[in-house]
């Protein structure tokens, strides 16, 4: 029987449920369940860690984690019952930085107990340097995503300085590690030192980048705890580190791939230090076709098929549900209708899927890019809603263009498409959209929550 307790079969179950629940959240339809599975186990892996680990405690030391724990479950659920879906973005950002926290304290603590060990040390070090950066670096990210920070700060060299910066950070570290540094203030100056890289490493980076240095930052979270794992032979909190590290950095190649960046210039800092194209003389010459509700309502009432392309517009908005009852209105009337979702369409990976899920969207009618893009040339009207620079034809015809080679949804291809938009201003990659002066291009102006609303009346009543 105390085998069957024993807190290596706790850590066994809940390593199990790591993995179980991360292969759940690979799909929409069973993401819900993945994330309680995985919830579960890391709730048995902390109750078995604090009923079943044999040590010397006093109750005193008890009383305080229970009360971190109640703290920690209040702050949180009232945070994420409360957070608009625009904040998403801002919560995972913050939250991904408290277990960067977590991983830098554990450094700090642990540091004088192994002194003599140099595995250990090097570990400890670098357990450390990880989670401050992805601490800072999560705070910074967060604060560009609320608006406190609305500009990428950059100076001449930059680059050349953030790098000197993280070599020197570096060399510091394994001086520590490897014991040819003994005074204990070290460790405290390196985690200084490792909060500051944090904080460079982010700050010039556009928000446009954003998504990418979220999911890098996330990867970052989990090798710090992976190292946190090897340091206490805790098999359950490895294998999370482990879990998690690896799935930010796959998500960080495929957020690279979807933006057209080099994991290399995310890494070294050249990224996001590109020069965005201002609207051209030639596109402020041009004009644009401006059309009402009622005349897109009887464009859509005879399609028979209409493509939605969501965006961080209809997120602001929060017009997730008039676009759910627009789909409904127009499925009534015989109309095929889809959601076509781009990899970065918001603000991180997956806004968009969680937005429209919030709705009760069927989970078979949001359409990848790959697959959804041969379709587009079939398609009789393509609603874009709040979403600009995965629509902009500039990443395949202008190679000035920042955004060029990333992959985009080719909605230029359909028969007609008409944009929701509250003004001509440019996306958050910050450079106009070539779209818009289209000739089979339409401007429907106005914020998307009022203008959906009209929409769908104007569609009842025909």
């Amino acid at each position: 029987m105390e085998y069957i307790f024993s807190l290596e079969v706790i850590y066994l179950i809940a390593s199990v449920t790591f993995i179980l629940g991360l292969k759940l959240l690979g799909k929409p339809q069973t993401a819900r369940k993945g994330n309680l599975i995985a919830a579960f186990g890391m709730s048995l892996a902390i109750f078995g860690t604090i009923f079943l680990y044999k040590s010397e405690v006093n109750n005193m030391v008890y009383i305080l984690i229970a009360i971190a724990i109640l703290i920690g479950t209040i702050l949180g659920w009232l945070i994420a019952k409360r957070v608009a879906m625009t904040k998403m973005p801002e919560l995972v950002s913050l939250f991904n930085g408290m277990g960067g926290a977590s991983a830098a304290l554990i450094g700090i603590i642990e540091f004088p107990h192994f002194n003599q060990e140099p595995l250990l040390l090097m570990t400890i070090v670098l357990g450390m340097i990880i989670g401050s950066i992805s601490f800072s670096g999560s705070i910074i990210a967060y604060a560009k995503l609320n608006g406190s920070l609305k500009k990428p700060i950059r100076i001449s060299g930059y680059n050349f300085i953030n790098n000197i910066f993280l070599l020197i950070l570096l060399v510091y570290a394994f001086s520590l590690g490897f014991g040819w540094l003994q005074a204990g203030w070290h460790v405290y100056l390196l985690f200084f030192m490792a909060i500051l890289y944090g904080v460079l490493f982010v700050i010039p980076i556009g928000g446009a980048d954003m998504p990418v240095v979220i999911s890098l930052l996330n990867s970052f979270t989990g090798l710090a705890a992976a190292f946190a794992g090897f340091l206490y032979n805790n098999m359950a909190l490895l294998t999370g580190g482990i879990l998690v590290g690896s799935a930010g950095t796959i998500l960080t190649f495929a957020m690279c791939k979807a933006m057209n960046r080099p994991l290399a210039n995310v890494i070294f800092g050249a990224f996001g230090d590109v020069k965005t194209k201002a609207i051209s003389s030639s596109n402020t010459q041009k004009s644009v076709k401006e059309v009402s509700p009622s005349d897109v309502a009887i464009l859509m009432n005879y399609a028979q098929k209409v493509v939605i392309v969501p965006g961080y517009g209809l997120a602001v908005a929060q017009a997730q549900h008039e676009i759910h009852e627009l789909e409904q209105i127009l499925e009534s009337k015989g109309v095929i209708v889809k959601y076509a979702i781009h990899p970065v369409a918001g603000r991180m990976p997956g806004h968009m899927n969680v937005l429209l899920a919030e709705t009760n969207v069927e989970y078979e009618k949001l359409v990848e890019m790959e697959e959804i893009n041969p379709e587009f040339s079939n398609t009789d009207v393509v609603f874009v809603v709040g979403a600009n620079d995965v629509v902009n034809p500039a990443a395949h015809n202008d190679k000035s263009s920042p955004i060029y080679g990333m992959p985009i949804l080719e909605v230029v291809n359909a028969k007609n498409i008409i944009i929701n938009k509250r003004s001509m201003n440019p996306g958050y990659a910050g450079i106009d959209n070539e779209l818009f002066y289209y000739p089979k291009a339409s401007m429907l102006f106005g914020n998307a929550k009022p203008v959906l609303n009209k929409l769908i009346q104007e569609i009842k009543a025909l």
